[in-house]
């Protein structure tokens, strides 16, 4: 047998196998094969990756592009990854900072009990180290992001221009929805709650996947905290004294952080305006990345409201093929 034909029957081989271990991680552990291309895009987008020590451990960080600084927050599971399909568009007109929250994506600690405190701890460290020292900031947040970006505002008015919640926010949510399924049926429930009716849901195994990821992830070990650390971090009886403007963009279609919570938000914030995306769910970023974009720049560009009355909601339709 002649060399070259030996290195093409490697080169087979090689190729084979990779194919399979490819199928065996996609079908086993979907879900990990969705944060590696998410966060391969986000760096497609022009957004480079950096670690920063604090005192919780190493932190990573994405960021790229030119202009005000905007500093995205993933919600809970997830990771920076989920900006992927917007930080193109945002970083022509914007310096982006998306992190990967504490305890998540590849941010320490790696295990054990998740507090808030922690989370926002390290929030803060980050901002710290990458913003210069008189640098001000948009904050942007879907989920708990948009917790974590409240209470960061809270606690640095003088750093923050403009909070930006996107189906999420810092007082008692009104769903009695789970977040880690016990089952495929379970897990079917959330992906329904959370995904517009139109949207392509999961198939089987990747809720099976879900509900491993959901109960041995960070989900899983910010709800070890308990709830008692979370009541600690709520903001009930502090939003009306919130001075910072605040500009909530929902999803109509969101069940598991329903309409209903963004108008709670809305009647109770000093400075506040509301606008719904149609035919959307819990990830607008993700579900209708072009109506999303098209909305936070909006908003950026418009003056932050300064009044005593919240404006009325105002609705985005999806575009065809969005």
């Amino acid at each position: 047998m002649g060399l070259e034909i030996k290195i093409a029957m490697i080169l087979v081989f090689v190729g084979v196998a990779g194919l399979v271990v490819f199928s065996v991680i996609l079908f086993q552990r979907p879900l990990t094969m969705t944060v590696w291309s998410r966060r391969s895009a986000l760096r497609r987008a022009g957004c480079r990756k950096r670690r920063i020590s604090t005192s919780v451990g190493e932190q990573t960080v994405w960021s790229g592009g030119a202009g005000p600084v905007l500093v995205l927050l993933h919600g809970a599971g997830d990771q920076a990854g989920t900006w992927n399909k917007v930080a193109s568009e945002l970083r022509r007109r914007y310096s982006l900072v998306i992190a990967d929250l504490a305890g998540h994506g590849e941010s320490e600690p790696r295990a054990g009990v998740l507090s808030i405190g922690v989370v926002l701890s390290a929030l803060e460290q980050v901002c710290d180290t990458v913003l210069q020292p008189n640098a001000t900031i948009v904050i942007v947040g879907n989920s708990f992001g948009a917790w974590m970006a409240m209470l960061y505002a809270q606690k640095h008015p003088h750093r923050v221009t403009r909070v930006v919640l996107i189906d999420g926010g810092p007082v008692k949510g009104v769903t009695q929805m789970g977040l880690m399924p016990k089952d495929r049926e379970e897990a079917r429930r959330v992906m329904d709650a959370v995904l517009d009716p139109s949207s392509p849901h999961p198939p089987d195994f990747v809720l099976d996947d879900l509900v491993r990821v959901s109960n041995s992830g960070p989900i899983s070990r910010l709800m070890a905290a308990g709830a008692e650390d979370m009541a600690k971090y709520l903001l009930e009886d502090k939003l009306a004294s919130f001075e910072l403007p605040v500009d909530l963009v929902w999803g109509s279609s969101d069940r598991l952080v329903p309409l209903d919570y963004a108008k709670k938000l809305q009647s109770q914030l000093p400075h506040c305006t509301l606008s719904v995306v149609e035919r959307c769910g819990h990830a607008p970023q993700l579900e209708r990345p072009r109506e999303f974009s098209r909305v936070l720049l909006n908003i950026l560009a418009s003056e932050p409201t300064r009044m005593s009355a919240s404006k009325p909601a105002v609705s985005v339709r999806p575009e065809e093929n969005s």
